[in-house]
């Protein structure tokens, strides 16, 4: 057999399916799976109440530790920075009750160790320097560096706390199992509408949405674009669909 009459065999093949209403068809249902397996995903992504979620912030019990240095403050280029021994240390509570405390060492280093990972305040003072105060979560940071200037006083409070992200975090998974549901669920009106044979740019554009529902990862779109392959090759089923030679 030549290259041509393979060729025309070929094309033959193509053309016996893109007249045959079962090839249209075909592409429709693996429009609509693989559109409902996108759907599905959204609504699973959904199912998490985010109030649940939200109502869980500030419940986690788990221990961490406060670690840090003391340091005297520069007064000019040769002089300061050097660290302070002797410095008392304390960790309080929201309603300031002592939850730990330390003396810096030889080096300036202090280590509370063991306390609840909670919006706390560290208080720091030593005789002949400013007390200073600072709001911190224990964890957040591996070393804090407290710098103290000589006086009386008070400095503070330094709220060293991280703005909490859980909330945004929440919002745009939330955003995203939307649109995974949307997305889905117009591939699948894409593949009903390429069943019927009707309309085949708005059946083109809604399945081409369907493929950013990403059911099972790759196994949806996969599906959803074999359809629109199908699709593509009967257009001129479709009854508003006017081809180039037609023209």
């Amino acid at each position: 057999m030549s290259d041509e009459d393979s060729d025309s065999g070929f094309e033959l093949w193509l053309h016996d399916l893109s007249i045959d209403p079962a090839t249209r068809v075909a592409g429709a249902i693996l429009i609509i799976l693989g559109s409902a397996l996108g759907a599905m995903l959204g609504v699973l992504l959904m199912a998490a109440d985010p109030a649940d979620i939200m109502s869980q912030i500030g419940e986690d019990e788990s221990s961490d530790s406060v670690n840090g240095i003391v340091i005297s403050s520069l007064e000019d280029n040769n002089t300061g920075g050097d660290p302070i021994e002797g410095v008392l240390i304390e960790l309080l509570n929201e309603d300031r009750t002592s939850i730990g405390s330390d003396v810096t060492d030889s080096g300036g280093r202090f280590s509370i160790v063991d306390v609840p990972r909670q919006s706390s305040i560290l208080y720091v003072q030593h005789s002949g320097n400013y007390t200073v105060e600072i709001l911190l979560v224990p964890g957040d940071h591996s070393q804090i560096v407290v710098t103290l200037e000589p006086g009386d006083g008070f400095i503070g409070p330094i709220d060293m706390r991280g703005d909490s992200n859980l909330a945004d975090s929440v919002f745009i998974g939330f955003f995203i199992a939307a649109i995974t549901l949307i997305t889905g669920l117009a591939g699948i009106v894409g593949g009903l509408e390429a069943y019927n044979g009707n309309k085949y740019n708005r059946s083109w554009w809604l399945t081409f949405f369907g493929l950013f529902s990403r059911g099972m990862i790759f196994i949806g779109p996969l599906l959803i674009l074999i359809g629109l392959g199908l699709m593509y090759l009967t257009r001129d089923q479709f009854t508003d669909y006017v081809s180039s030679e037609g023209q």
